[in-house]
């Protein structure tokens, strides 16, 4: 993944789109950090946290604000890089699935269950409330 990175770096560059430029470098500052670290992760996993951590970070903004649009966009050219995204009837299918398969079965079991199979693909949030809703 490093290399397409660098690769849109230089294409960023010669397109002179400077939020995609600055959102890419410091992806890749992170996918550096990450190999010298203690215990480094796969570059897709610190790409799913970085997402997550931005995603996050819009409930701090009210809608019209600069930093807000800024991060929406910086989101958006990191979507590229990111697992297919599942739909809301798929996670349904699991969650359907897993509490067919196990009787008498809880939100957090579900759930334990439910996350490694949608990490980075489905917001976690969004598939705890339908957890909560099949089990109601």
């Amino acid at each position: 993944m490093m290399e397409l990175i660098t690769e849109d770096i230089k294409k960023a560059m010669f397109a002179k789109d400077k939020e995609k430029l600055d959102a890419l470098r410091y992806l890749k500052a992170m996918f550096i950090e990450n190999k010298t670290s203690k215990a480094p992760q796969a570059e897709m996993e610190v790409l799913i946290k970085h997402v997550k951590k931005l995603r996050d970070s819009l409930e701090n903004f009210p809608p019209e604000n600069e930093l807000r649009k800024k991060t929406e966009r910086e989101i958006e050219a990191l979507l590229v890089y990111m697992p297919k995204q599942l739909s809301e009837t798929d996670v349904k299918a699991f969650i359907a699935e897993i509490i067919a398969k196990t009787p008498g079965v809880n939100a957090g079991l579900v759930m334990k269950e439910l996350s490694p199979k949608i990490k980075g693909q489905f917001d976690s949030k969004v598939a705890n409330e339908l957890v909560k809703a099949a089990l109601a």
